[in-house]
Parts: C-alpha cells; structure tokens; sequence
C-alpha cells in the first residue's frame, strides 16, 4: 500500500483518474486541501481546510467491471461506520453511502469508474470526511445539517493516525468483499441504517421518488413501497 501526499489538488478523484496508469492497485491518494471536490449526482464536497480528509483509493481488482465494485461506497460506509465507533460515537449510514452522527451528515463518499474504450482500468473511490472543523464553517453549509469529529468529541483528531486507522480497516476485509460482494456486509449494514421503516424521498438524476424504505436487498438497492407496490432503486439519495 503506497500513500501519495498532495499539498492542494482540486480533486482527489480527478488527480487519480488523470494519471491512473501511473499508480499501482491499493494506492492512496490523500491532499491537505482539495478545491473543486465533487459529490454523488455532482454535488459540491464542501472544503472545511487544511485538517481536514480528503482522500481516494485507486483500486484494480481485476481486467474487467464487475457489479460488486458499484457497491464499494457501501463497503466504505461500514468500514468508516465502525472506525468511528472506535472514538466512542454513534454513526447512521443514509443510504446509500453517506455517514451520519446525530443525523449530520460527516462523511461523503463517491466511487468513479475508469474505462478505456469498452476496457476497464480501475476506480477511484473516494472519501470526505470532517476531522478537524470550526464550528462556524459547520454551521454555513446551508444544504444539510452537518458535522466534524473534532466537534463531537471536542477535541483535534490526529489525521495521519486517522488515515492509517481507516487504510487497515479498509483492507482488511476488501478481498473477502470482492469475493462476496454487498451479502458480505449487509448486516453490518442494516444494523446503522438511520432510513428504514421511515417515509423518505429519493433523488435520482431525472426524478424525486417517495415511499417507505422497506429494505436494503442482496444487492444493495433501496426497496421502496408507494401505495401498496414495491419498487427497486439501484441509484439516487436520500433527500428526507
């Protein structure tokens, strides 16, 4: 496992797509300040400064795509799920990804697949998490509630101590995840899931959708019922 430090890039994804077959599989990609950061449905990744995680794994599995790897942004919401529980907190995973204390969202996860031609080269996943924010920053996001590990537990978090913490977690269980897929880490899934047995609304690319989130399924999908009918979404966000 190789980890590449940046001072400021404007984005950890983009750097490690960009330059790709330069890395090897299992690199980490982590920047002091990232300034164009970009979220699921491309949203913006708010940059609270230097302090705070912005990281990407470049990851080659294999020569081809397979539909486990859609489902690695999970994998690392669990794994950051109960890193997080190691410093004493309570976290929810929103489907499908993001990471909650309290219902404030902490962490933002987006997975970006690289092709050449029909041949695929690897992804990128990568992760935002709040370490080491000023509340006032916190409380200027107007999108959502939001906040930092710094702020929860009152106290400066160590990032390279972080970072190690979260790369060994990761990897521990990464092969036998490919092997198994979302099945895998269901459990431990479910178990922090803040949005079952709940009415939500779930933003696709083209549609708002509403019901009652009724499961999560082998493959990861939000099963949906609206009016007595049940329906699959295999992408979107939880908007409430």
């Amino acid at each position: 496992m190789q980890v590449i430090t940046l001072e400021e890039v404007d984005s950890t994804n983009v750097y490690a797509k960009n330059n790709l077959a330069a890395f090897e599989d299992k690199t980490i990609i982590h920047a002091f300040r990232q300034t164009s950061g970009r979220g699921r449905l491309n949203r913006k990744w708010v940059d609270l400064g230097i302090g705070n995680l912005f990281l990407s794994f470049v990851l080659k599995p294999s020569d081809c795509f397979n539909e486990i790897y859609s489902n690695l942004t999970q994998y690392l919401s669990v794994v950051l799920a109960k890193l997080l529980e190691e410093y004493g907190l309570k976290p929810q995973i929103k489907w499908p990804n993001d990471v909650l204390i309290d219902g404030k969202k902490i962490a933002g996860i987006l997975s970006e697949t690289v092709m050449q031609g029909a041949n695929f080269k690897g992804l990128v996943l990568g992760i935002g998490v709040n370490l080491n924010a000023r509340q006032t920053d916190i409380e200027a996001i107007q999108d959502k509630a939001a906040t930092a590990l710094n702020i929860e537990l009152n106290q400066n978090i160590d990032m390279n101590e972080f970072i190690q913490k979260l790369a060994d977690k990761f990897f521990a269980d990464y092969d036998e995840f490919l092997n198994k897929g979302f099945e895998f880490i269901k459990s431990d899934y479910i178990s922090r899931a803040s949005f079952l047995d709940t009415e939500v609304c779930v933003k696709g690319f083209n549609d708002i959708k509403r019901g009652i989130a009724k499961s999560v399924n082998d493959s990861g999908e939000l099963v949906l019922e609206q009016d007595g009918k049940q329906f699959v979404l295999t992408i979107g966000d939880i908007l409430c």
